[in-house]
């Protein structure tokens, strides 16, 4: 195989099957969308969207110090981590530049595993490897154990519960539990990037297609549809859930991008980055950063990631990501402004679409939240 040559999960066939218009991401060839992504997106919003998710970078870590090194080689307190629970967190440079945003589970006392973006799953195997030098730990590649099976929507509780007798009224959100779904041993995790409830489902490949299907089945009722790439960035936009790549780069340290609350610097022992983020943040205090907001748009023209936030004929600021939003009917998008133009509702703010200027609404990410 050649290396140009995109990587397929263990679900390729059965997207074709399908339909799916597929697309190159991260070097994986991963469904773009199966029909509508209007529909696709709104099926998720009322009722249950599934995922293959087979693309993500899962890294295992193990032994006596393992949590001691993650401690050390991420800016979040893993250590503080239960068994059985995870965290959102990130892995930064030394300079305190974003590498990626991750979420770690603790599957049991000396045995984490680390999710990682698909585009950047080789840079943190990189770093972790790199950093766990000294450690009594080891850092595994487990990219090719796993696929990966989300099911999200207020519908996913009761099409799982037809699945498992695992304990999800029991499981919170950011918990993981092992368990049995349709008769393939999973690893069943209470997290997601929708804004909805759901779950995703880590199995061995070979048992990917027959849990797909199972799954297909007992949502057939309720409105269960395939969802691909296209839809999770609409939904995960209007729940202002930031993507590496575009509002997440080297070029940023967390508190740049308004996340400083994931680096903890009360816990135990040194970290990478500790001395330059001690620096950002103090920097951040006294002269903030610019600040993600979300615009809505008053007109119907879409904005773009790199289009430039304009105000009284200034630039301001820089548009991260954009799309039509179904569930508001409206163009939306998340921006780094100046921080004199970031509070809701602040007058004057526009997107320049090609040397036009559009006007927008300045408000509070997240633009959608669900009702508990």
């Amino acid at each position: 195989m050649s290396s140009t040559e995109p990587r397929r999960t263990a679900l390729d066939a059965l997207h074709r099957s399908l339909g799916a218009t597929m697309t190159d991401f991260a070097g994986w060839d991963m469904p773009l969308r199966y029909g509508s992504e209007r529909d696709e997106h709104n099926a998720v919003r009322t009722k249950a969207g599934l995922f293959d998710l087979s693309h993500m970078g899962e890294i295992t870590v193990t032994g006596p110090a393992a949590a001691a090194f993650l401690n050390h080689a991420l800016v979040g307190n893993i250590a503080s981590v239960g068994v059985g629970r995870a965290r959102y967190t990130m892995i930064c440079q030394a300079d305190g530049g974003i590498l990626d945003d991750l979420i770690v589970y603790r599957l049991a006392e000396t045995e984490y595993m680390v999710v990682a973006n698909a585009s950047n799953a080789q840079v943190v195997l990189d770093a972790l490897t790199e950093r766990v030098t000294g450690f009594d730990a080891e850092v595994r590649d487990d990219r090719d154990a796993y696929a990966l099976i989300a099911v999200q929507g207020p519908e996913s509780p009761g099409i799982l519960k037809s699945l498992t007798d695992a304990d999800l009224d029991g499981l919170k959100y950011y918990a993981g539990l092992p368990g049995t779904v349709a008769g393939v041993p999973a690893l069943i995790a209470r997290t997601g990037y929708t804004g909805e409830d759901g779950f995703e489902l880590f199995v061995k490949p070979e048992h990917a297609v027959e849990l797909w299907q199972a799954l297909t089945k007992a949502g057939e009722g309720v409105g269960l549809v395939p969802c691909g790439l296209s839809c999770r960035d609409t939904l995960r936009l209007e729940a202002g859930m930031p993507l590496y790549g575009n509002e997440l780069s080297t070029s940023l340290t967390p508190f740049d991008a308004g996340l400083g609350r994931v680096v903890k610097f009360e816990k135990e022992g040194d970290f990478v980055g500790r001395e330059a983020l001690a620096a950002a943040a103090s920097r951040a205090s006294e002269n903030p950063p610019r600040v993600l907001v979300g615009l809505i748009a008053e007109g119907r023209r879409v904005p773009r990631a790199g289009y430039p936030v304009v105000a009284g004929g200034e630039v301001i600021g820089e548009v991260t990501s954009g799309a039509p939003s179904p569930t508001l009917g409206r163009p939306i998008a998340m921006a780094y402004v100046d921080a004199a133009h970031s509070a809701p509702g602040t007058a004057g703010v526009g997107v320049d679409i090609r040397g036009s200027h559009e006007p927008y609404e300045v408000v509070a990410l997240p633009f959608y939240k669900r009702q508990k």
